[in-house]
């Protein structure tokens, strides 16, 4: 044992539990839901949840992520080229595919795999990637991973400033953008329409990653290009399982199937990492079909996201805007969020997480407030009544 290593992380600790920083998860004893229950026996509105259409306990879902393990067992035990592809992932990616307008998927287990697995393997040294400033970390860590010849962050959603870059970048063989299709600490989307034509004119392929978007976004919930009119016009989209398609786990590539194809042979997470377990696989897909065919799930949801921004603003308070299921309130300190998060959970009974640096800049810590179609009219009233509380 290294003792050192070992003074160092507990110094570390203290220095953020004195700056009241210290992130300590609260304990669910019961399924994920609007309505929970800690350890302790308290029951919970939970309303920081990416459950977005409240399946995750759904008993459908349940039922046939059961259904899987008592047909294929717990895990796959392998990798996918080795003997680790069943049946319900071919399944599941066709369903998937058909969903977000696409020719093929592939799963992973996690979006932080699929994201690496698309970028690190379609990003070589004679590749340009320009990154959103604001997308999520997996996007940044990948960017980092791959071998990609240059390396760009340009300012968020700004179309000129990418534009400008992207004009004196016509010496690179590749030149990938890649945004999020909705960012998860602002609410806000990207301007798929206007990046879609700046890539075409560029000759740039485009990657989405829709995780906040897939199940939420658009009449028919089939993502942020849904809503902006460009579905299948996206070169890669990337999304999870993890939240509004069951809420489980895993996550998937889409695009053509060639670039599909090359991703089931030369991609790194695939190659060397277990496959989606199949009761996972068999739950998402169940998911997947449910958001198909009850579509008011989705419009539900719509109506409980702008509700709340509604009440929260006619209680005085500023939630950014947008038109997502994430509704975020600029509260500054990191320990002013924390400070909040833990009087919303302790003396009214709300989950509501209070995010700060590393996760966003120093000086913009917020509560990340989360809709879900499963909430109830009350729910939102209760919920605007606590946040009000606690910004006094």
């Amino acid at each position: 044992m290294n003792d050192r290593l070992r003074s160092d992380s507990a110094a570390a600790l203290a220095d953020m539990a004195s700056r009241g920083t210290l992130k300590v998860p609260p304990i669910l004893d019961a399924p994920q839901g609007p309505s929970s229950r800690l350890g302790d026996g308290r029951e919970v509105l939970v309303a920081c949840s990416n459950d977005y259409l409240g399946l995750a306990a759904d008993p459908r879902v349940v039922a046939a992520s059961a259904r899987g393990l008592q047909e294929f067992g717990a895990g796959t035990a392998s990798v996918r080229f080795i003997c680790g592809t069943f049946t319900p992932h071919l399944e599941l990616e066709r369903d998937l595919a058909s969903l977000v307008g696409t020719e093929a998927s592939l799963t992973f287990v996690s979006c932080w795999d699929a994201n690496a697995a698309a970028i690190t393997t379609l990003a070589d040294e004679n590749t340009v990637v320009l990154s959103d400033a604001l997308n999520h970390a997996s996007i940044i860590d990948a960017v980092r991973l791959s071998r990609a010849g240059k390396k760009v962050v340009y300012p968020h959603v700004d179309l000129a400033a990418l534009d400008e870059a992207l004009s004196g970048m016509g010496e690179w063989a590749r030149r990938i953008v890649v945004t999020d299709g909705v960012f998860s600490m602002e609410g806000d989307v990207a301007p798929l329409p206007d990046l879609v034509e700046l890539c075409r004119r560029h000759d740039a392929v485009l990657i989405v990653d829709d995780s906040h978007g897939v199940g939420v976004m658009g009449a028919d919930g089939r993502g942020t290009p849904s809503a902006q009119g460009v579905l299948g016009e996206i070169d890669v989209l990337t999304g999870t399982l993890g939240k509004a398609l069951g809420g489980a786990a895993g996550g998937y590539v889409a695009g053509p199937s060639e670039v599909v194809e090359l991703l089931t042979q030369v991609a790194r997470p695939s190659l060397f990492s277990n496959a989606l377990p199949v009761p996972t696989a068999c739950g998402a897909r169940e998911a997947v079909r449910i958001l198909r065919t009850e579509r008011e799930r989705v419009t539900r949801l719509h109506s409980l996201a702008a509700a709340l921004r509604d009440g929260l603003r006619d209680a005085g308070l500023d939630p950014l805007p947008g038109a997502t299921a994430i509704v975020p309130i600029i509260v500054g300190e990191t320990a002013r969020a924390g400070r909040m998060s833990r009087e919303l959970r302790e003396e009214h009974g709300v989950l509501v997480t209070g995010f700060g640096y590393p996760v966003v800049p120093e000086g913009t810590a917020r509560l990340r407030i989360q809709a879900n179609a499963a909430m109830t009219d009350d729910n939102v009233a209760a919920l605007v009544k606590a946040i009000a509380a606690v910004a006094s």
